[in-house]
C-alpha cells in the first residue's frame, strides 16, 4: 500500500532545528489516522522496542510475547542459554505460537501441532513424513534482532538496525550510576493504563517539567526543583534532580540508598521512559504503546531487589499508580481534546537560557527525533 504524502498545510508554522525559534509540530500529527499509520514503518518497525528484564526469561524455556506496534513476537532463553526472537507465527497457517510469558521446553503451535525448538528450527510438522517435497529445515521461525541493555530486553524489526548500544551513547552508564545493582533486580508489578490520547501527547507530557509545579504538587514536595535538569543526547535525553527536597514529603517516605539523589528519569526514543526513585534499589519503566491514533495503552513495569517490594517501594508504587500517574492522564487526555479543536494548530516551545525545570528542551529534542524519520514537510 502506498502511503498518502504528507504535505504542509497553509496555515501551518515551520517547526526550526533551534528550540528557541520553533513551532510545536501541528495538532493532525496527533489524530490523523494517514500519519499514524505511517508511523507504523517510519519509527516502531525500525526502532529498538522494550520488552522486559532479563530476570523474566533467566531459564532455559523462559519467554516472553510482545506486540511492536502491529507486529507479534517472542524471545525465548535457549538450553545455550542464549537469548533468541522470532516473529510469534506459525510457518504453517500463520496461528500466534505463543501467549503472554511462561515457559516451554518445546515450541507447539496451539492449531495443529507443528514445533519448533527454541532456536526456532522446525521439530515436528505431523501428516508430513510421506511428503516427498517437504523440508523442515525450509519452514524455519524467521528471527528478529534483541540485544540486552542494562538487564532489559529489546527486540528490533530492522534486521540492519544499529546496536542499541551504540545508538543510545552514554545512557547505560548513566543508569548504573543511579542504580549500580541493577543486574540484581527481579520482576515485581506491572500497571496498565488505557489512556485517550495519542502516544506522542504522552511523550511530550514526561518531557517537561513546566507543567509539574501547577499539576504535581507531591512530586515537586519529593525533588529540589532547583537542581532539576534535562539533557538531550542523541537518541535519548535525562531528567534528574540531584537530590531529594526531604526524605519525609508528601508522595513517598523513604531512607536514602546506594546513591543520594531525589529523582532520575529517561526517556529512550521512540516510546519508552525509565524512571528510578530514591531509596532502595528499584527501576521501572513506562511504556507507549499506540492503540490507534487516538488511544494509547501505557505499561508501567517495576524491577526492585524481590518480587515482593519493601513497605518503602510499595509506597512508591502506589503514588506513582494512584497519584502521579491519573494527573498524567488526566493532563494528556485533555490534550487530545484539544488537538481536535478548531481554535488551535500549533504552539511554540518555551525554553530559557539555562535550560531549567521549566524549559521545553527535552520536547523539542523528541519532536525533531519524530519529523526527521517521518520526513515531515514542516522543517525548516
Amino acid at each position: 500500500m502506498t502511503l498518502p504524502v504528507m504535505r504542509m498545510h497553509a496555515d501551518d508554522q515551520h517547526f526550526s532545528m533551534s528550540p528557541d525559534q520553533s513551532f510545536t509540530i501541528p495538532a493532525r500529527y496527533y489524530r490523523d489516522a494517514e500519519i499514524h499509520q505511517k508511523e507504523k514503518s517510519a519509527v516502531f518497525h525500525k526502532s529498538w522496542w522494550f520488552v522486559g528484564h532479563a530476570s523474566q526469561v533467566a531459564k532455559a524455556g523462559d519467554y516472553m510475547t510482545a506486540k511492536v506496534h502491529d507486529q507479534n513476537v517472542f524471545v525465548i532463553r535457549s538450553r545455550e542459554g542464549n537469548l533468541n526472537g522470532f516473529y510469534n507465527v506459525c510457518q504453517h497457517r500463520g496461528h500466534a505460537l505463543l501467549n503472554g510469558s511462561g515457559r516451554s521446553n518445546i515450541i507447539v503451535c496451539p492449531y495443529h501441532a507443528w514445533s519448533y525448538d527454541h532456536n526456532g528450527e522446525l521439530k515436528s510438522a505431523r501428516n508430513t513424513d510421506e511428503m516427498e517435497s517437504f523440508k523442515k529445515c525450509e519452514f524455519s521461525l524467521t528471527s528478529v534482532r534483541v540485544e540486552v541493555f542494562c538487564s532489559m530486553i529489546f527486540v528490533n524489526l530492522d534486521p540492519d538496525a544499529v546496536p542499541l548500544a551504540e545508538q543510545a551513547g552514554e545512557l547505560e552508564s548513566e543508569i548504573r550510576h543511579y542504580c549500580p545493582r541493577i543486574d540484581e533486580l527481579v520482576f515485581s508489578q506491572r500497571d496498565t493504563y488505557q489512556v485517550k490520547s495519542n502516544w506522542k501527547v504522552l511523550v511530550d507530557n514526561f518531557l517537561e517539567c513546566y507543567h509539574c509545579d501547577p499539576a504535581h504538587k507531591d512530586f515537586v514536595d519529593l525533588v529540589d526543583m532547583d537542581s532539576y535538569r534535562t539533557t538531550t543526547k542523541g537518541i535519548y535525553s535525562s531528567q534528574c534532580s540531584g537530590q531529594a527536597r526531604t526524605t519525609d514529603n508528601s508522595a513517598f517516605k523513604f531512607k536514602p540508598g546506594d546513591v543520594d539523589f531525589g529523582y532520575a528519569g529517561w526517556f529512550l526514543w521512540p516510546n519508552l521512559t525509565i524512571w528510578i526513585y530514591p531509596g532502595e534499589p528499584n527501576i521501572s519503566t513506562l511504556q507507549m504503546i499506540p492503540n490507534g491514533p487516538l488511544d494509547t495503552i501505557e505499561y508501567q513495569d517495576w524491577f526492585t531487589l524481590s518480587p515482593e517490594p519493601t513497605l518503602q517501594l510499595a509506597e512508591a508504587m502506589a503514588y506513582q499508580k494512584d497519584v502521579l500517574q491519573p494527573e498524567d492522564v488526566a493532563l494528556c487526555e485533555s490534550v487530545q481534546e484539544g488537538l481536535h479543536s478548531k481554535g488551535y494548530n500549533q504552539g511554540r516551545f518555551v525554553i530559557d537560557k539555562g535550560l531549567t525545570e521549566l524549559s521545553e528542551h527535552a520536547v523539542h529534542h523528541f519532536q525533531k527525533l519524530y519529523v526527521e524519520v517521518m520526513e515531515a514537510p514542516i522543517v525548516d
